[in-house]
């Protein structure tokens, strides 16, 4: 079998079963964790890239996505329950290293999991989603606020379900469609797979639930800053990459980074939306790979 094969098998970690999209061999881990609305797929550009530089390259559905377990209460969905399932599936792993990859809320956790020294992590990288720290700080300024009104929607019990489910689930298309700066990476079928999962039963609640657990995250925001755990700076050398014409997240948001993390690389990809490393694989493949191989 070609190391650039994806193949999909099953996982036990932390109590649950995860459905994980899988390239590569050998005993050095990378870890895609990808973000809302999307699945284990979102990585199908970068996954033969980790493969092809000599790691086993794993892209799990997150709980309540995919074929992964779904647990059924709000609560399971709080973020110290996400970070152990990223514990929980290092350990699986068994890898003597792990590069840590995340985008949206899998970058939030990716974050939190660097941040909280769960396990030793080789490098971090991180695709348009801020350090909490100035995620919490930006929330609730102009004009977060608006590009963040859906996280406030989602609040509300069943109703967001029940928009998102109409004609097929086609509000899940949409958001990438509508973000998107080039569309034509985005054609029916990749929507397809992302308007099959949201119709799967209760992947929706489960999907929603993420943003309904964490409400933590508001109550901080309102107390005025972050808790101090997520100001103590980050020693793991990380690459940020973040697609400037993202509507969801601002940019403004990223500013300050340096300050928190002693090790960082940053770069901006114009023109890019938030779906960054779906819409620019090919740009993003070449900063990851670049970076790595220069990075000692």
């Amino acid at each position: 079998m070609s190391d650039s094969a994806i193949t999909t098998r099953f996982v036990d970690a932390n109590g649950l079963r995860f459905e994980v999209h899988e390239c590569g061999s050998g005993d050095r881990l990378a870890l895609c964790l990808h973000g809302f609305p999307e699945h284990a797929f979102a990585w199908r550009h970068q996954l033969p890239l980790f493969a092809r530089l000599g790691y086993r390259a794993w892209a799990p559905c997150l709980r309540g996505y995919g074929r992964s377990s779904r647990p059924g209460r709000v609560e399971d969905y709080r973020m110290d329950r996400l970070t152990a399932d990223v514990a929980g599936l290092i350990d699986a792993a068994g890898a003597r290293s792990t590069i840590l990859v995340g985008h949206d809320w899998g970058g939030g956790i990716a974050w939190a999991t660097a941040i909280d020294r769960l396990r030793p992590l080789e490098r971090l990288i991180i695709m348009n989603a801020p350090h909490p720290a100035l995620f919490i700080a930006g929330l609730l300024r102009w004009p977060q606020i608006r590009r963040s009104w859906y996280i406030f929607a989602f609040q509300l019990p069943v109703l967001p379900e029940l928009l998102l489910r109409r004609r097929r689930a086609r509000a899940i298309a949409e958001a990438f469609l509508d973000m998107a700066v080039d569309k034509t990476r985005f054609p029916a079928e990749v929507l397809e797979v992302y308007r099959r999962q949201a119709l799967e039963p209760g992947a929706l609640t489960a999907m929603i639930n993420y943003y309904r657990a964490n409400r933590t995250l508001f109550r901080q925001t309102r107390a005025g800053g972050p808790h101090p755990s997520l100001t103590r700076t980050l020693d793991v050398p990380t690459l940020m990459i973040w697609g400037e014409a993202d509507t969801a997240l601002g940019k403004e948001l990223t500013y300050g980074t340096d300050r928190l993390v002693r090790d960082l690389t940053m770069r901006y990809l114009p023109g890019v939306s938030h779906w960054v490393q779906q819409e620019a694989p090919e740009r993003v493949n070449e900063l990851i790979e670049t970076w790595l191989i220069r990075v000692p």
